[in-house]
Order: C-alpha cells, then structure tokens, then sequence
C-alpha cells in the first residue's frame, strides 16, 4: 500500500500549511480512503482557521478525527470523499463518505464512512455533512404541510434547509439574505428570494442560519405569533443580543437550537447517526444542489485559499477541494 499522504493543518490562526503524514497499515475492521474531493465548511472552518473557537467551546467543537487542539497547531474538517483503497472486499473500490479533514489519503474504522450511492455524483457528496445538518434542523423544526416558512441566511446551511424545504408540499417559502446575488442561488434552488427588507411577515417558521445578529432580530420580526426560530447559526466567541422585550412575549415566540451533533430523541425517536447521513446522502441525488457548490481548487492551494476564504477575498457557499486522484 501507498503509506504516503499529505494533511492541511492550521499552524496558528490565520495560517495554514501542507504536512507529510505516514500512515499505519489499515488492522482489521479498517479501511485505507484515497481522497478524491473535500468541501470546506465556509462558516465553521473559517471560524477556526480565525482562531474564534471559545475556549469553553474547545471540547464541543472537536471533529470527530481531529489532531491538535485549538486555537492550534490543529487538523481540522470533516467533508471528504474518496475511494476505499484496503479494507473488507464489500467495500474495495466504492466511493465513501468521511467525517475526515482534509488529506491525501487516511486510514479509519469501517463504521466511520458511508457508501455514496451511485446515484450521487463523488464531487456533489461533498456536501453531505452540511445536508446532513439541514435534515438534523427541520427533524427540530417540524414543518407542517401548508406552513409559512422563512429561512433568514443564504449560505451553505441555509441555503440547503431551503433546498429540501423546497421539496414540501404546499408551504410559502422564502430565502432571505442581505445579498440580492444569492438571488440566483434561490432560482437554482427553485425557491423564492427577498432581502430583509423585502422578506414577507406571518411566518410560522423561520430557519435561521445568517450568523448575524441582525438576522437573528430579523428572524424574530418576521413571526406570526406563536412562531418559532429555529436557530443554527453558530457564533464562536461572539455575544449576540436580541429584542426579547417589545413583543416577544405577548406574541409567545420562540427561539430553538439546533445543532448536529445530536440527534433529538423527541424529534427522531430510533434514528441514529448512520441513519442520519445515509439520508442526506441520498438526498442529494438532486442536481440542483450542485447550485452549493459555488467554487473549487487544487489542494495543493488550500494554504492560499483558506485565508480568502476567512476573509471573504473568495465568496463562496461550499468551496471543493480536488485531490490529484481525481483528475
């Protein structure tokens, strides 16, 4: 076997490097991944690679193969799509997806990848983990048939709640966003688009997922009452404050978290983790979340490109990296 790999590492905020990596001969109930494509997860990783991970948050944030800690040196991320290289025969050959950071190639326990269904292109099943997140928010949200939904935020997160709000039978829906070309994300998407001053009001639910906290107000402003925010946006070491005088309580409004790392009993019961992700990953047999993936590289660039991507030098919803294996 091929022991040879390179890893992306953040050195210290702000910066990043290429490390060489020798891997240890894949044991029995583990395979060896030749990495095909990786996704950076624009809101979360650029988070990191700022070096804006509280330090109560530390143990939270951990990525289930994460090396180092925070705010560095540490090896971070968790969009990869490869082909087994070594393992039980059953899997030899297939296209898997892994929560694994992005490097050339890496050994991990069989449990800890998913066969991509041959119906899901291996550069689209990048943006597994986030559709991933987008099932675990509306398992919490509970959309009804008929409701009047707003998702205020139309990045990678948000962007892929509308895409299979989209999919619900008779809703009103909207993307909102302070960026009128996410317009033509939300076409893509088949989904109406409106700035916040634009959004329409008497929502019974809105996805929040803008990061701001002016999204977070404006999400509140757009109920009706007995409404609800679902919110996913995550906000690091930031305060964010909110309304919650005025009218919040005599409109009995409410703000909910939602975060993928647990799968809520009450919203779920008897579905686990594998469940989860085999899910979105059939899901995304729809080409029209290609619209999410708005730019790619060469992995030998990432320590370039990942300060733009933290700056906003480079707009992106999902960013995916090419392997030289994919070529």
């Amino acid at each position: 076997m091929n022991r040879s790999a390179r890893a992306f590492w953040l050195r210290s905020p702000g910066h990043g490097e290429l490390r060489d990596v020798t891997l240890a001969a894949p044991a029995e109930g583990e395979v060896l991944v030749r990495a095909l494509y990786s996704g950076v997860s624009r809101g979360t990783e650029t988070l990191v690679f700022r070096g804006q991970v509280p330090e109560s948050q530390h143990a939270a944030m951990r990525a289930p193969f994460q090396d180092g800690d925070f705010p560095g040196p540490v090896k971070y991320g968790y969009l990869s799509v490869g082909k087994v290289e070594q393992g039980p025969a059953e899997l030899i050959g297939r296209t898997v997806f892994c929560l694994y950071p992005h490097q050339s190639r890496y050994v991990v326990p069989v449990s800890a990848v998913t066969v991509v269904p041959e119906s899901v292109p291996a550069a689209r099943a990048v943006l597994a983990g986030t559709v991933e997140t987008a099932v675990n928010a509306l398992w919490d949200a509970a959309p009804l048939i008929g409701d009047r939904i707003a998702v205020v935020g139309g990045g990678m997160v948000g962007c892929s709640v509308a895409a299979l709000l989209a999919r619900f039978p008779g809703v009103r829906l909207q993307l909102v966003d302070a960026d009128p070309a996410r317009a033509r994300t939300a076409e893509a998407l088949g989904v109406d688009f409106a700035t916040p001053e634009d959004a329409r009001g008497g929502c019974d639910l809105v996805v929040h997922a803008s990061a701001t906290e002016t999204g977070l107000t404006r999400a509140l402003q757009l109920l009706a009452p007995e409404g609800t925010v679902v919110e996913l946006s995550w906000y690091g070491d930031r305060r964010v404050s909110l309304p919650l005088g005025e009218a919040f309580h005599s409109r009995r409004l409410t703000v909910r978290s939602s975060q993928v790392g647990t799968v809520s009993p009450a919203a779920r019961a008897g579905r686990d983790y594998a469940d989860r992700m085999a899910l979105a990953l059939d899901l995304l047999a729809d080409p029209a979340l290609d619209a999410l993936i708005t730019g790619e590289s060469a992995f030998e660039q990432l320590p370039d490109v990942m300060p733009k991507l933290a700056t906003g030098r480079i707009p992106a919803l999902c960013h995916r990296i090419r392997y030289a294996e994919a070529v």
